[in-house]
């Protein structure tokens, strides 16, 4: 496999502004592909908006929602793939013919669709039906996956499709900086998003801290570094409906090393380049190796069990 030079996007889109997100889209692929970039990956829900869909009743999402690959946003996508020439990943609300509702997201080049996932574990919408596969496509002779957001936090997922073959795996978010039972977490406060120009340093503290960044290294360098793999983080910064989101896209190589980051505290995008020798000289490469999955195919698989108890001998 040649060389692969990837780049990674973070913007603040509008909700339900599927024309405005699509034109941010496209100046941000122009960028990457100006810079060399082959491939740009952009957020969970980045052409059509996120937080905003938990108040919308089932026929207003199916009003926002798109066949797929017919819908007028796959047609722009590749529209704008074609013009810049550059793959486009990106992820919006899927409709299907008898009126399911999905989270999805989509791999475009310039001849049209070239792969479909849809989310295993959607939350934001009570309407929303789960994926039920995992998707390993080729991308420049690279086997690529994808998982959205809160796929990533079941771990099963992340092998699940590295044992599939992928070599990268490309994680659309909208995540960080909400409340949660972790210790640190929380919302950031909109007004120094407003404020940023001004006072950029009291921002990047709540972005780069325990609401944000150092949560998301707690385990996303894990998931590449056990597997073996790369990892495409692509995230929104700025607001989402009425919640800040801190950014910070990056891609992180098969030892679990960030090698690129988008920091602005704007629109930005990150670019960097995949190598072949790294998924072999990774540690995850000689764990998968030497697995011994008689041990615990049957464990791994079996059904949740509410409650357990744990008997000391």
């Amino acid at each position: 496999m040649l060389p692969l030079k990837i780049a990674t996007a973070q913007f603040e889109h509008r909700s339900g502004d599927k024309s405005y997100n699509l034109q941010i889209i496209r100046q941000l692929a122009l960028q990457a592909a100006q810079a060399g970039a082959q491939v740009i990956a952009f957020h969970e829900c980045s052409v059509t908006g996120y937080t905003f869909a938990r108040h919308l009743s089932k026929e207003q999402m199916l009003e926002l929602a798109e066949h797929i690959p017919d819908g007028p946003s796959i047609q722009a996508l590749t529209t704008i793939a074609a013009e810049t020439g550059i793959t486009i990943l990106a992820g919006l609300f899927e409709k299907d013919v008898s009126g399911g509702l999905y989270k999805a997201y989509v791999c475009v080049d310039k001849n049209g669709l070239v792969a479909k996932y849809r989310k295993l574990h959607p939350f934001i919408n009570p309407h929303l039906t789960p994926g039920d596969q995992y998707v390993v496509f080729d991308l420049f002779g690279w086997k690529c996956g994808i998982l959205i957001c809160y796929d990533n936090n079941i771990i099963e997922n992340v092998r699940a499709t590295t044992l599939l073959g992928a070599d990268i795996i490309f994680m659309p978010h909208v995540t960080m900086c909400t409340p949660s039972t972790r210790p640190g977490a929380g919302f950031v406060d909109p007004q120094l998003w407003y404020n940023r120009v001004a006072d950029p340093t009291s921002l990047r503290l709540e972005f780069d801290g325990m609401k944000g960044r150092s949560w998301l290294m707690k385990w996303l360098p894990a998931r590449a570094y056990d597997n073996g793999i790369y990892v495409v983080f692509s995230n929104p910064i700025g607001m989402d409906d009425d919640q800040l989101k801190n950014g910070c896209s990056m891609i992180l190589d098969p030892f679990g090393d960030v090698i690129a980051e988008c920091r602005a505290l704007d629109n930005d995008i990150s670019i960097a380049t995949c190598t072949v020798e790294k998924l072999q000289q990774s540690g995850g490469y000689r764990y998968r190796q030497a697995r011994r999955p008689e041990l615990y195919a049957a464990i791994i698989g079996q059904a949740h069990i509410a409650e357990q108890k744990v008997v000391w001998m």
